[in-house]
């Protein structure tokens, strides 16, 4: 059942005021739908509220618009328009500043949850992990077994080789130092800077030690063999 004539007009009119803006006869009718005024009845709500001044209309060529009257409300002056501005630009950072904390912190989870491990890939790598504890055991059990993993021919090849680069590292360092000791006796330029402008580099300035390395040896033939 369709609203009575006055009840139609105040649906209209609160409608009007509502949307603040112009409208047509057409518009306030399709919008109204859902009460079931049919635009004729639309049409004569607004005439009648027009008539009686409580909404303002003007025609334009056969189109009559329908405007809610602006003096019920508050228009605010300049100053009032000013703190507004300026209360809308706080509001604006703060609303960036809270969409940017919550967008660090999703990266954040997002990032964590990332970086575990699925139950596939955690399967895998425990598989992995057996195997090569696996693999330790069985080394360990061999050692501890008095095992010989290396044979004592090749330990000598090796032990014969080391001592060899030793002797030719001592016989170049000598060489080296009687060189450098006939050069530089009556030079007058600073020997650091000399050295560094030769580009030359001693082995403790590449971090390493041939005395260190003959104790090695030395150890290594106190060291008693395993047959």
């Amino acid at each position: 059942m369709a609203p009575k004539s006055n009840s139609t007009e105040e649906i209209v009119l609160s409608f009007v005021n509502e949307q603040n803006r112009p409208l047509n006869s057409q518009n306030v009718a399709d919008s109204l739908q859902k009460f079931n005024l049919k635009k004729a009845a639309v049409q004569k709500a607004l005439d009648t509220l027009a008539d009686n001044g409580r909404i303002s209309s003007k025609e334009y060529g056969k189109q009559k618009i329908y405007l809610a009257r602006q003096d019920q409300f508050d228009i605010p002056n300049s100053e009032e328009l000013n703190r507004m501005k300026e209360e809308n630009a706080q509001l604006q950072q703060q609303l960036e500043e809270y969409r940017k904390a919550i967008s660090e912190h999703d990266g954040a989870e997002i990032r964590a949850l990332q970086s575990n491990l699925t139950l596939e890939q955690i399967r895998d790598k425990e598989s992995t992990l057996r195997s090569e504890v696996k693999l330790m055991e069985e080394k360990l059990e061999k050692l501890r077994g008095g095992v010989t993993l290396v044979k004592p021919e090749e330990r000598k090849a090796v032990q014969d080789m080391f001592a060899e680069k030793i002797r030719q590292w001592r016989r170049r360092k000598r060489m080296f130092k009687d060189l450098w000791d006939t050069i530089t006796e009556n030079s007058p330029k600073d020997l650091k800077e000399f050295k560094e402008e030769l580009g030359l580099e001693y082995d403790e300035d590449v971090g390493v030690c041939l005395q260190s390395l003959c104790n090695l040896q030395q150890n290594g033939k106190k060291r008693p063999r395993s047959e």
